[in-house]
């Protein structure tokens, strides 16, 4: 098992959700980190079914004067345990720590996370950084960093699996959509706009279903935590930049295997997102695990100038570019250029598929393969 940057104090006083996809390791971690910590999964069926029936069944299974952590696996599953779970935070002094793949089950009842009486963390596929000397850039490109695709013989196998079992069968059994086939559908479509802007109608139209339904579908996606959609930067616009959000799965390996592919389609279109797709998973995770408090957007012009990537937080303002190719041309820093007269403050990177680490005015141009392992000390920021 790879040592994870999450870091939860285990003599800290207050309760824990820990969110992240399934797949991502949270078990595992909790299970190495709080060895002597009463486990509870809601993915068993016995467990289930009990506290299901009898929430207050939860307090039976607490010894008195415990003071130790108390795990409680996908707790999404049975929301109204949540009440239960208050109840001993406030009369006994209990500590819980309460992981899910989704947060939509818990709104949509209604339930108020514990009134902020507990902290969120989040966990998010492997880093380079806590990968190591196992990090391979290729592979993560094409499989992604799932735990799961460092343990088998075949992670597309893997992967395949995961989005049936996971991305289809859990839908269905949460009743999120009424139409299974469509969703499946929808995904797929949706995968073809991997780190691009989201075109609703065009996707309604491919999937015969309508605008709505398709917003409905990528609210799914993010609930379940396996997408996201990227805003466009807009504080203090000098220019008419574009409205729409754009769409990443939340890893290369998920994204590729939902993404349908056929004899006309080149490696260099599949990687190109897969390569942005990774480092916007590796960037958000360490934003989280560091508390860095960046908000992740991205910037485009009414002319087509981009920014694929602008983190904005107190630690300051970065701008990144990333290119595929190993040879660069003036036209390829045409956006971070008009970006940085917008916003002097920011600082811009270039990172690209050549070995050579440079400066081009005030552009920091890095190797992907070097940047994707060290961004820990390329974003820290000032702060």
């Amino acid at each position: 098992m790879y040592k994870r940057l999450l870091s939860i104090d285990t003599k800290m006083k207050a309760s824990v959700f820990l969110f992240g996809p399934r797949g991502t390791g949270k078990t595992h971690w909790l299970k190495d980190t709080f060895p002597s910590a009463i486990y509870l999964d809601l993915l068993d069926d016995a467990t289930y079914t009990e506290l299901l029936g009898d929430p207050k069944a939860l307090s039976r299974k607490i010894p008195k004067a415990y003071n130790d952590w108390v795990i409680i696996d996908e707790v999404q599953k049975i929301p109204n345990l949540l009440n239960e779970v208050h109840r001993l935070i406030e009369h006994q002094g209990q500590r819980f720590i309460l992981t899910g793949s989704s947060a939509r089950a818990l709104r949509k009842k209604g339930v108020n996370l514990l009134a902020g009486r507990a902290l969120t963390y989040h966990m998010h596929p492997l880093t380079a950084i806590e990968l190591s000397n196992d990090f391979d850039l290729a592979f993560a490109i094409q499989y992604g960093t799932l735990p799961m695709t460092y343990n088998v013989n075949q992670p597309e196998h893997f992967l395949k699996s995961y989005v049936q079992t996971y991305l289809k069968e859990e839908v269905q059994q949460e009743a999120l959509t009424r139409s299974l086939s469509l969703f499946t559908k929808f995904l797929q479509t949706a995968s073809f706009s991997q780190g691009e802007t989201i075109n609703y109608s065009n996707i309604a139209r491919e999937i015969g279903s309508n605008h709505q339904s398709v917003r409905n579908f990528f609210d799914i996606l993010e609930d379940l935590l396996i997408a996201y959609r990227l805003p466009i930067f807009t504080r203090r616009a000098k220019r008419d930049v574009i409205t729409q959000p754009k769409f990443y799965y939340f890893d290369t390996g998920v994204y590729r295997a939902i993404r349908p592919k056929g004899v006309l389609d080149s490696e260099e279109e599949l990687s190109g997102a897969a390569f942005e797709t990774l480092f916007f998973q590796q960037a958000k995770a360490l934003n989280d695990y560091f508390f860095w408090g960046y908000e992740f957007y991205y910037w485009r012009t009414r002319t087509q100038q981009e920014v694929d990537f602008v983190l904005y937080g107190e630690r300051g303002l970065y701008a990144i570019e990333i290119k595929r190719k190993a040879k660069l041309t003036a036209q390829d820093f045409k956006g971070l250029d008009l970006f940085q007269k917008d916003y002097p403050m920011a600082k811009c990177i270039m990172l690209y598929g050549g070995d050579q680490t440079y400066y081009d005015n005030e552009v920091n141009v890095i190797p992907f393969a070097v940047a994707i392992r060290s961004l820990d000390k390329i974003l820290a920021g000032d702060s």
